[in-house]
């Protein structure tokens, strides 16, 4: 029976992850997102706790909480976040990142991500 049960939890988990997916497009500020009809002007910031992804065709994904705190963090260790801090015309420029996750309704759900 225990053999079955790691069997099972071990099919599940691969099934799960064959569901990932890779997507990339630019970082957005979700709050801005939802504020604003032009999500070209929302670039994610330092200061950005909710983040969104905007894909190609322009459909924006929500990152899910754990995504929002892995997005933050990245932000804050890619060298364009130091960058950005030192040059306010960069400020406002826009951060695009590579996500690996699965897609429900329009949140994605983060695995990974990359700030490029």
């Amino acid at each position: 029976m225990r053999r079955i049960l790691t069997l099972g939890a071990g099919v599940l988990f691969m099934s799960l992850m064959a569901f990932a997916d890779t997507y990339s497009g630019a970082l957005l500020d979700a709050r801005c997102v939802d504020q604003q009809k032009d999500a070209a002007t929302c670039n994610a910031t330092a200061s950005t706790t909710a983040f969104a992804l905007q894909i190609s065709g322009g459909k924006t994904l929500k990152l899910d909480a754990d995504g929002n705190t892995k997005a933050a963090q990245a932000l804050k260790e890619s060298n364009s976040s130091a960058d950005r801090a030192k040059d306010p015309a960069a400020a406002n420029s826009q951060v695009t990142a590579t996500v690996d996750g699965s897609v429900s309704g329009d949140q994605l759900k983060v695995d990974t991500i990359q700030i490029k």
